[in-house]
């Protein structure tokens, strides 16, 4: 009971804005449980006067029964619509912060975690959250209806209010012990939706790779054995709920046959007459099926409240998923100068990447990095981006330390080109705006031309208000390389980050796109990881990565000149073209 009260106020917490609305919906679920307790005893009244012939009476409590019929409809309206505008706007609320609060993951914690866990915690559970203050609050109303009934049958005779009473405390701890073991396995079963809806999003994402890899079986296997394990799961929950409803509706019929049995003996020994008894008989429903069934329901929603406020707030609240931490200093001009002091990093901690490397960048200098596949090109750039924390050592911008540093000092003025940059299922015009809200529709051409995108752009139908599709699978992977090329010069931060970004592009787009990058030179900051050294051959200084460090070091013909790595792998390029 404590938990749910606590997370009652949390949730409450983001639903404040609604407040008036949550106050109409506890007025209006209070006239309903208020027409719920004086419509039975009405009813019974009613039975009383048709039983003594008394009809003046009768007509009379029937036009006030038809009155009170008409409010609580009236009132049912007023109710959903005060319900639903609460609901709506609580989940939305939530929702909205548990965005932000997902994209302050450390990314470690995100690589760690499938999609799915965030994807049915931001869908799913922040709805079930918000049940509780709908459907939660109509299942106390219909208990406290449902006690009325209890008033009605105690006025009408103690015996078999006492009855009716035992029978339903037995029949609703059954009720609870089947929400606890249901319970039980619902919270398996959840963990398997997640399971199953990462995988469902890699099948969708990755469906061109596995054509092309030829692995739709192995694939598909994987996938009917996850979705074949959440069937399973399934079936263990619904099977106690099978099991319970039996044993539940067994006890149900064996109640009601001892009670056709009761009210016959009380008929014959005159303690009740035989309208009572049918009154008695009909309250049945209310108090052994309805009640039992209203508070099974009512603990079942707060066991789902409360795990799903647990899953919810450990992401809000920080408790289990480790959040980006930043400093507090701002800077307010930034030139682009920073520098490695020796930096040491690894994804695990049995095999740094990066082992004790240091250099320096100076504003407005270029600077290339080459070297084989996983020596530590990209995890440089991932590291000045703050996207995960160094093991030992420090990053500085501007004499700065990057872990005093805020959020907006880093990374709003560094830009990073992938070689398999994200795009947006947005237009071409929104995936720029994303990073320039006011973006005029001249910057956004001039940059599209640079990046050599605007001519294809206008070929389209709907031209920058094309739609791209899920990750962009509208465009070729160059136009993609292109597009996050044109979102950077949007940006225009100091520091501009080229990780392979030409690797995708044909030479002769790439011979374009190296002279906008030529012409981004002295004015900004930029880093550059080398798929084709003609990318890198006017950089003003090149370092050649090995083993997690500087290994050599220069301009490029100064490389040429005392580097024989270098030298093999300028003569390799020139072979292949």
């Amino acid at each position: 009971m404590k938990e749910t009260i606590r997370n009652l106020k949390k949730v409450y917490s983001y639903g404040k804005k609604y407040k008036i609305n949550l106050i109409c919906e506890i007025i209006g679920a209070t006239i309903a449980t208020t027409i719920g307790i004086v419509l039975p005893l009405l009813v019974a009244k009613q039975i009383i006067y048709l039983t003594d012939n008394v009809w003046q009476q009768v007509i009379f409590v029937s036009l006030i029964i038809l009155l009170v019929t008409i409010c609580e409809k009236a009132n049912s309206v007023f109710l959903r619509k005060n319900t639903q505008t609460f609901r709506r706007g609580t989940v939305k609320n939530i929702q909205v912060k548990l965005g932000k609060e997902i994209l302050k993951i450390n990314q470690t914690e995100l690589d760690n975690n499938s999609s799915g866990v965030f994807i049915q915690r931001i869908v799913n559970d922040t709805n079930q959250m918000a049940k509780m203050f709908t459907e939660g609050l109509g299942y106390i109303a219909g208990v406290v209806r449902n006690i009325g009934a209890f008033v009605a049958i105690l006025i009408l005779n103690w015996q078999m209010f006492l009855y009716y009473l035992v029978a339903s405390i037995i029949l609703t701890l059954l009720q609870l012990r089947k929400t606890k073991k249901y319970g039980e396995k619902d919270l398996e079963y959840r963990k398997q939706v997640e399971k199953v809806s990462s995988l469902t999003g890699e099948l969708i994402r990755g469906a061109r790779d596995i054509k092309m890899l030829d692995s739709k079986e192995s694939f598909m296997k994987i996938l009917k054995e996850n979705i074949e394990d959440q069937n399973q799961k399934n079936f263990n929950m619904r099977n106690i709920e099978t099991k319970y409803q039996f044993v539940v509706g067994s006890c149900t019929g064996i109640f009601e046959f001892i009670l056709l049995l009761l009210l016959v003996y009380l008929i014959q020994t005159n303690i009740i007459t035989i309208a009572i008894a049918l009154a008695l008989f009909n309250y049945k429903n209310d108090v052994m099926v309805n009640l039992m069934e209203k508070i099974s329901q009512l603990f079942d929603e707060a066991k789902n409240f409360n795990v799903s406020c647990t899953r919810v707030f450990s992401i809000l609240d920080d408790t289990i998923l480790k959040k980006e931490s930043f400093g507090e200093k701002h800077l307010t001009k930034v030139e682009g100068n920073f520098e490695f002091k020796n930096v040491t990093f690894g994804y695990n901690k049995k095999n740094p990447v990066l082992n004790n490397l240091s250099f320096k960048v100076r504003s407005g200098q270029t600077v290339g990095f080459i070297g084989k596949s996983g020596v530590g090109k990209t995890t440089i750039f991932s590291l000045l981006c703050k996207l995960y924390e160094t093991n030992s050592g420090e990053i500085l911008i501007e004499n700065t330390n990057i872990n005093n540093l805020d959020e907006e000092s880093i990374r709003g003025n560094i830009t990073i080109i992938s070689q398999n940059p994200y795009i947006f299922n947005l237009s071409i015009r929104d995936n720029l705006k994303l990073v320039k809200e006011d973006l005029t529709e001249n910057e956004m051409i001039e940059a599209c031309k640079i990046a050599c995108l605007n001519d294809f752009i206008e070929t389209l139908p709907q031209k920058y208000d094309t739609i791209l599709g899920e990750a962009g699978i509208m465009l070729s992977g160059g136009q993609k390389q292109r597009l996050a090329i044109a979102r950077a010069f949007v940006q225009k931060t100091k520091i501009i980050l080229f990780d392979e970004a030409t690797s995708a592009l044909d030479n002769e787009t790439q011979a374009k796109v190296q002279k906008a990058i030529d012409n981004l030179k002295d004015e900004y900051t930029i880093l550059i990881i080398a798929h084709r050294l003609s990318t890198i051959v006017n950089c003003d200084n090149i370092k050649i990565i090995k083993d997690g460090k500087i290994s050599i070091e220069g301009t490029h013909e100064e490389l040429l000149s005392k580097s024989d790595t270098y030298k093999k792998l300028c003569r390799t390029e020139l072979i292949k073209n």
